[in-house]
């Protein structure tokens, strides 16, 4: 898929002729509410076979087309590059799709062979109704092998809601994790609501449900919670004992432990929590699971980091989900939520302790919308990336796109003369954050949380990677 960015005066008409795509294909994979309200400096994602590609330092068009196995001309035609000699880094390629022209005789499955692809892979690719009326001369583009992730997503919607969106973006999914289940200090367990239904609408799309416990709500940090239970051996034994019973009854297949605020001295009874964890949980086939603050440094200072020790996470529990966004807080001043920036030194940190195959990179899908000037403790509206674009359309403000944090942004000017600062993702931010998945060859991808809607991020993970099924 290409990624088209909506410049001054452009119509979704004149957008489709150039790539020569029906304008009611784009409107359906970027669910345009209204097709006739394009915001100035808006993302599309562009069904057409083929990809975007960006320059990094020490590239050459010959290294680029090498990469995606087409010719260097076919690049410089599709990027309308009018000097190929000039590529700076940053700059956006696009990357047509390797084509094959059906020989007399020949069947998808040659043709599938031919390439390392599967007849599967080829239909969807070119959306054939019936593979048996190929013909001689029909162009067939040729998906490119993707690499195979395993996703998971957190949920905080209610019942109907996740069971729902589990039945639209359920294929997309390995894991799929309501939050959470609450401890106490006695180690009793306050429940997710009516997860059984969850459970049920996940192992039906063969998703694997992962239990998450917590200690923490949006109103108590949970430092005193975490130490009660880490410090004390019976509650321990409680908590896992309750942890067991849960998932034997309900059917989760693994859990996610997230003690946030932990105080620094708890640091290795914390530790040995995970490893008391895995030492029960094992022997009864079930996998166990960390989420981890965004660290930088293992001597990193602040009540979020000092307890999450990356290198015995990293050993002792089966994978690891960094929380790799809520830069931009919603409690603070306006900025990017998941800089890739910011992103890229958590990843090198982790990377540095544990393999690659153990880290999902977190990823939030939802916008905030600050009031400007910011106040300290005035809190920004969050809502989905669907309605940022909304709002920009309402409020006729331009999209502009920060280049450090790959993140897309706008400001406007309410009714009241309020100003507004609105940071979001889109298809650009989604596509960086994937490759960066790929560049450093992670295990997956973990999204905080689902109920936002955000349409080119589905259309872009199914096209950039193959989804791991466990089931």
């Amino acid at each position: 898929m290409i990624i088209h960015v909506v410049s001054s005066g452009e119509t979704l008409w004149q957008i489709s002729n150039r790539y020569a795509v029906s304008m009611s294909s784009i409107v359906q994979i970027n669910d345009l509410q209204n097709p006739n309200q394009l915001v100035v400096g808006q993302a599309l994602v562009i069904p057409k076979p083929g990809t975007t590609h960006i320059v990094k330092y020490g590239e050459t068009l010959w290294s680029i087309a090498q990469k995606y196995g087409v010719s260097i001309s076919a690049i410089v035609q599709s990027s309308n590059l009018t000097n190929p000699n000039l590529l700076y880094p940053g700059t956006t390629l696009y990357i047509p799709a390797i084509t094959h022209i059906v020989q007399p005789g020949e069947a998808l499955w040659q043709i599938a062979n031919r390439y390392g692809t599967t007849v599967q892979a080829i239909i969807n690719e070119n959306q054939i109704t019936n593979p048996n009326l190929i013909y001689p001369g029909l162009q067939l583009a040729i998906p490119r092998t993707k690499p195979a992730i395993e996703v998971n997503a957190y949920t905080y919607q209610p019942s109907a809601g996740a069971v729902q969106t589990l039945n639209e973006i359920g294929h997309l999914l390995t894991y799929f994790s309501p939050f959470a289940y609450l401890i106490a200090e006695d180690g009793t367990l306050n429940p997710v609501k009516n997860d059984e239904e969850m459970v049920k609408a996940s192992l039906s799309k063969n998703v694997v449900p992962m239990m998450s416990v917590t200690n923490f709500t949006s109103t108590q940090a949970g430092s005193n919670v975490a130490h009660t239970i880490l410090a004390t051996p019976e509650i321990r034994d409680k908590v896992l004992t309750n942890i067991l019973q849960v998932m034997d009854s309900k059917g989760y297949k693994g859990v996610n432990i997230d003690f946030e605020n932990v105080l620094p001295a708890d640091r290795e009874v914390y530790n040995q929590f995970l490893q008391l964890a895995v030492d029960r949980l094992h022997p009864k086939g079930y996998f166990v699971s960390t989420a981890l603050a965004p660290k930088v440094g293992a001597t990193q200072a602040g009540l979020l980091y000092e307890a999450h020790d990356y290198e015995a996470h990293g050993r002792i529990a089966d994978f690891v989900v960094l929380m790799t966004y809520e830069w931009g807080y919603r409690l603070g001043p306006p900025q990017a939520i998941s800089p890739i920036n910011e992103m890229k030194r958590v990843v090198e940190y982790a990377l540095s302790v544990m393999p690659a195959d153990k880290i999902f990179l977190g990823f939030q899908i939802y916008a905030r919308d600050w009031k400007i000037p910011h106040v300290k403790g005035q809190e920004a509206e969050t809502f989905s990336p669907q309605e940022a674009l909304r709002r920009a359309v309402k409020y006729g403000a331009a999209i502009q796109y920060d280049a450090t944090t790959q993140s897309p942004f706008f400001r406007y000017v309410d009714e009241k003369g309020q100003g507004h600062e609105v940071w979001f993702e889109d298809a650009r931010s989604a596509q960086a954050k994937f490759n960066m998945v790929k560049d450093y060859n992670l295990r997956g991808i973990s999204y905080w949380a689902l109920g936002y809607p955000y349409p080119e991020n589905w259309a872009l993970l199914r096209d950039n990677f193959s989804i791991k099924k466990l089931m």
